[in-house]
């Protein structure tokens, strides 16, 4: 009799339960199927096995595609029920890819073998033999001279490819030398019977299946000469000749010129193997061949036997031209006409370079020099459009587009941080006490050459300020309008400090240039002769005695303590001066060269103060949204970024800072590897949360002069003259 249920309980055994999931035996772990239940099916396992690059920006599986170890390998298996065969050697090739640690043995075939060769093991993750067969084979297992043990068989490796060899050295592995395949009694008798197996009937064949793989459309091409001046109307006849390396066959084509009032036949020379010498009496098709039958039995055709001449007692033998015989300057016998060759194509020269060592090319001279080609006039520009349009229409009855320096517009366009253009600040040369005052910003656009003057809005002057000129190209003045010859546009070697230049006929002298543009003339000195310190150099060395002693006088009167420091606006006031004949670039640039850093500029402490200050004064506050989105690109979450992502992170968030000081303030947070601390260098800018103690106006105003004219502090404030002598006048005792 059943228990009466009490109260509070059920025969639903679901009841309280929370997982309604079915128990499984099977699972897969690191892709490999296992048994959920077993021990080894929890272990955490580790693939590939090589090592990663520690700078490495590829996944490993991509990193190492396509990259496979191969090994030769030999394996020895039982032969039962024959005496001549006890044993069989099998010889394998063991692949490794390093990928995802997966192992593949392929057995070559071998001829009349009469087993199932090809794949023995097809390519998976193989476990190490018993009791770690809960791991698996990885790239550290293998080494030549050494067995491996692949489910219970065991391989022998003996050697590797190059590759392989450069591969596990490179990992620190030290090879063992490589083994020979031992001999094996069956082997070795079948290749004494295949050795002593002949034809039962001699024959010759010839192998042209290499040479035609090897050097099929490989063609040399001969530019030839024929004189056929001795016939009536006759004359020299221009000849390409084509030497086929695939089947060293020859083939002749006429050059026909137009109106020369010959008829363009398709071949000179049909393509065939050229004989060198002509015989008096040709044989008719059929009656050579290149096999002699000797003892005909019987009747020809079926039933009939015969024997081939393996002596070749009838063959006749003929000598052709082969491409060790074409040489620039040789006669060559065309079935009785003489042929020059002229001169070949650089194929055929490097082929004759690679194969025969020649360097000697020299071309034989068989056409007449051409005629001298006529200048073509130009009619004057007609004021039309641009110059260049105008000069199109006369090229041809379809006008096109006038072509632009696509390369140079590529290398010289914007580029992320990287403008490529030239800046300098100018100033109007007037006689209006107006226009005396007004300052513009004049910028170069390396790309196209065009140029752009903007003038900055200055109080109480009258003057709306805003856009000056349009980015165009401008011509130099003094070049006359309606002439045959392309006018001549301001290029950026003919801007620099110091020059007065005449843009739209509006005069300009160039005051000052930014960081940028100073730096990008002293990279390319070679562009900008006023950027070139070895040249200003050369000028200084170049004057007289007496300019020189004054030099060296000027420089021991104004450094009394002799200390080798002196103050650049006193070699300014020197080489200002008509007689040394440098310009005001020409001595900034000497001064950049020999300047002696501020203490101040590199004190990383007026550094966050003047970036502090700079953030104050915009009132930017969004620091917490910039540590969010630099937390965001670290995808390692190691605290680090690179310092171009945060000089482009913080360009993003429009950080209210000089460029040139941003910079600086990112190079002395970086460390070796050009990686910042981004926690550390957005508390040490946070003006909220971390203040630093305010610099003296003066030093900021020192540190970073814009282009808006505020600030009249040179750029250089000293220095070392003593290493300026030095270089002038050599070292002095």
């Amino acid at each position: 009799m059943a228990l009466p249920l009490l109260p509070g309980h059920s025969s639903n055994k679901n009841l309280g339960r929370e997982k309604f999931h079915k128990v499984h035996h099977f699972d897969y772990s690191g892709g490999v199927p296992m048994m959920a239940g077993l021990k080894k099916a929890h272990i955490q396992l580790r693939y590939p096995m090589f090592p990663q690059g520690e700078d490495s920006q590829y996944p490993l599986w991509l990193a190492f595609d396509k990259q496979v170890l191969c090994f030769d390998a030999y394996f020895q298996e039982v032969v039962t029920e024959r005496q001549e065969e006890p044993y069989r050697l099998r010889k394998c090739k063991i692949y490794f890819y390093l990928e995802d640690d997966t192992l593949q043995v392929v057995e070559p075939p071998y001829k009349n073998s009469g087993i199932p060769q090809g794949t023995l093991i097809r390519r998976h993750r193989v476990p190490l033999p018993p009791p770690n067969d809960d791991q698996f084979y990885n790239v550290y297992h293998f080494n030549l001279n050494q067995d491996i043990v692949l489910y219970s068989r065991t391989f022998r490796i003996t050697d590797c490819d190059p590759f392989t060899c450069t591969f596990l050295k490179k990992l620190g592995v030290q090879l063992n030398p490589p083994s020979s395949v031992p001999e094996d009694a069956y082997s070795t008798l079948r290749k004494q019977v295949e050795d002593n197996m002949k034809p039962l009937r001699p024959y010759e064949r010839r192998d042209t299946l290499k040479q035609f793989l090897k050097h099929d459309r490989d063609v040399l091409r001969f530019f030839c000469l024929w004189d056929d001046s001795e016939n009536m109307n006759g004359g020299p006849r221009e000849l390409v000749l084509h030497y086929f390396l695939a089947d060293d066959t020859i083939e002749i084509c006429e050059v026909v010129y137009p109106n020369s009032g010959r008829d363009a036949v398709p071949k000179f020379l049909h393509r065939s193997k050229l004989p060198k010498n002509i015989r008096a009496v040709q044989h008719q098709p059929g009656e050579m061949t290149d096999r002699t039958v000797l003892n005909v039995f019987g009747p020809s055709g079926h039933g009939g036997r015969y024997i081939l001449d393996c002596l070749k007692m009838g063959a006749v033998e003929e000598e052709f031209y082969t491409d060790s015989d074409l040489k620039l300057g040789e006669l060559i016998n065309v079935w009785g006409r003489k042929v020059l060759l002229c001169d070949c194509d650089n194929f055929t020269k490097q082929f004759y370079r690679t194969k025969y060592g020649l360097e000697d090319f020299t071309r034989v001279q068989y056409q007449p020099s051409p005629a001298p080609r006529l200048a073509r006039s130009v009619p004057p520009y007609n004021g039309f459009g641009s110059e260049e349009d105008s000069l199109c229409s006369c090229k041809g009855l379809l006008p096109k587009v006038p072509c632009k320096d696509f390369q140079k517009f590529m290398e010289k366009d914007r580029q992320g941080l990287v403008s490529n253009v030239l800046r300098f600040v100018g100033r109007m040369v007037s006689d209006d006490p107006i226009n005396k005052e007004r300052l513009f910003i004049i910028s170069f656009y390396l790309s196209d050459d065009t140029i752009s003057v903007f003038e900055p809005l200055q109080r109480n002057s009258g003057l709306l300020g805003g856009k000056f000129l349009e980015r165009r190209r401008v011509k130099k003045p003094g070049q006359e309008v309606f002439k045959s010859e392309p006018s001549q546009y301001f290029q950026a070697k003919d801007l620099y400090v110091g020059v007065h230049v005449c843009l739209n006929q509006h005069k300009f002298q160039l005051l000052r240039a930014d960081e940028y543009t100073l730096r990008y003339m002293e990279e390319h000195a070679e562009e900008f002769p006023q950027a070139n310190v070895a040249t200003i150099v050369g000028k200084l060395k170049s004057m007289s005695e007496d300019k020189q002693k004054e030099i060296k006088q000027f420089f021991s009167a104004s450094d009394p303590v002799n200390n080798g420091v002196l103050p650049f606006e006193s070699l300014r006031s020197l080489l200002a001066g008509v007689d040394y004949q440098l310009s005001e670039h020409e001595i900034l640039t000497l001064g950049r060269s020999y300047l002696v850093p501020d203490p101040s500029e590199n004190d990383l402490g007026s550094l966050l103060a003047t970036a502090q200050d700079y953030l104050r004064r915009k009132h930017f506050e969004d620091f917490p949204e910039m540590t969010m989105v630099f937390a965001h690109e670290d995808r390692d979450k190691s605290g680090r970024l690179s310092t171009k992502a945060a000089r482009t992170l913080c360009k993003a968030f429009k950080l209210p800072l000089p460029d040139d000081l941003l910079l600086t303030i990112l190079t002395r947070f970086s460390t070796e590897a050009e990686e910042i601390d981004y926690i550390v260098f957005l508390s040490s800018i946070n003006w909220r949360e971390n203040p630093v103690p305010l610099v003296p106006p003066d030093n900021t105003a020192k540190l970073h002069a814009d282009l808006t004219g505020e600030t009249t502090d040179p750029q250089v404030q000293q220095i070392n003259y003593s290493m300026l002598l030095e270089d002038l006048f050599g070292k002095q005792e």
